[in-house]
């Protein structure tokens, strides 16, 4: 079984503002992405238990490349995907963001899951689709969190929740797109966030040592 990851260890590597300039397709990575006011940057403070790591500002679109953090490990890496939606940035500038965006999370081999955040309060607007749909096409798991929980009293929190799981799965993508409540705030939902990105970058030891025996062949 391979050994836990530990996610304090997180420390910023580099940002890149194209696909071509990422760092190498080695070992796997996760990304963050979400509307520039879901709390991205907070939760990813959150999870890393450094509250400096993802920079968090009251001005919406503040990240504007795509930011990559190293967990103890250059194979093993974070990734802070340029916020969307409410940024005050000029429209060429928008469309060239979507358009980096699009092809990272299409062509970036290396990527093997995005946690996509959405405010609880206004869930699955239009660039929200368009990430599932995005990452669905490269049938590429999905966990969908839903921010600042804690704005909201428990039974409507989890009414939306129970509506966010019924709409994926009449959309027939719930076996590769799932869903929690989550509070940077009040650290809720973390164990969860955690099990699931802890799922999604073990490397097998066939793909990180060259001389282990893959079983595939045997």
């Amino acid at each position: 079984m391979a050994d836990p990851i530990h996610f304090n260890k997180a420390r910023y590597l580099m940002s890149a503002p194209t696909l071509a300039l990422c760092p190498p397709e080695t070992g796997v990575e996760v990304c963050f992405a979400g509307r520039s006011n879901a709390g991205k940057s907070s939760a990813i403070n959150t999870l890393t238990r450094n509250g400096k790591l993802a920079r968090t500002s009251k001005t919406p679109g503040r990240t504007q490349m795509i930011n990559f953090f190293t967990l103890g490990d250059p194979d093993l890496r974070l990734v802070d995907l340029p916020g969307y939606g409410f940024a005050k940035v000029p429209l060429a500038m928008k469309r060239e963001w979507d358009k980096n965006m699009g092809e990272y999370l299409q062509e970036r081999q290396s990527l093997v899951g995005m946690v996509l955040l959405m405010d609880v309060r206004h869930p699955m607007q239009e660039f929200d689709s368009t990430m599932i749909n995005w990452a669905v096409d490269a049938d590429m798991p999905v966990h969908i969190l839903l921010t600042k929980a804690d704005k909201l009293k428990r039974g409507p929190a989890q009414s939306t929740l129970l509506a966010i799981r019924k709409h994926l799965k009449d959309a027939q993508v719930d076996d590769l797109v799932s869903v929690q409540l989550f509070s940077s705030l009040k650290r809720d939902g973390l164990d969860q966030l955690n099990q699931v990105l802890q799922g999604w970058m073990q490397v097998p030891p066939s793909d990180s040592d060259p001389n282990a025996i893959d079983n595939h062949s045997q």
